[in-house]
């Protein structure tokens, strides 16, 4: 493939994607307050360009018009949420099985009160 087809593919792939997010943003800054789902942080118009939408399903085609598979996050709670679903993906993140615990804190409170 040349260099120059190579370089249309993506710069036409880049626009499509700018166009797709647009759409959606615009939509998703209209329906929600501008305010972080996960840490609360709240945007003005000064830092708005902080504030992400978050595909729930992580699909990026799936936009339904009510914004149901949407939620507005800051920059860095994204980040995290994408991490922790790719380190889901790879099988990662499960907590290690741990054994109930035994120890009984209030077994002997009668004999204590009794005294």
């Amino acid at each position: 493939m040349d260099n120059k087809r190579l370089d249309a593919v993506v710069a036409q792939a880049r626009r499509d994607a700018l166009a797709r997010e647009g759409d959606y943003r615009a939509r998703a800054l209209k329906l929600y307050p501008w305010v972080c789902t996960r840490c609360a942080r709240e945007f003005t118009h000064a830092n708005l360009q902080q504030l992400t939408v978050h595909h729930r399903d992580h699909n990026h085609d799936n936009n339904p018009p009510d914004g149901s598979n949407w939620e507005l996050l800051c920059i860095y709670c994204h980040e995290n949420e994408h991490a922790r679903y790719l380190d889901s993906q790879a099988g990662g993140g499960q907590e290690a099985s741990t054994e109930a615990a035994s120890f009984k804190a209030f077994a002997n409170l009668k004999d204590l009160l009794g005294k």
